[in-house]
């Protein structure tokens, strides 16, 4: 995959929900070095919330940077 998820949603060229697809993708190519966190483009606090919280919390701190 060319993209990076979190540049495609705060583009507005894909939905929240497409996240589960790059997530498919990674699963799939498991010589993928990166780990998943760097794969979808978020940083430190936006996987700190992802995991300790919820989609939804993510879903917010990523439309708070939308252009």
């Amino acid at each position: 995959m060319d993209t990076v998820f979190k540049e495609e949603y705060l583009a507005g060229r894909c939905e929240f929900e497409a996240i589960d697809d790059y997530i498919d993708y990674w699963m799939a190519h498991e010589e993928n070095p990166q780990r998943l966190a760097e794969f979808l483009g978020f940083s430190g606090q936006e996987e700190d919330v992802w995991v300790s919280e919820s989609d939804e919390a993510l879903k917010e701190l990523l439309d708070q940077q939308k252009a």
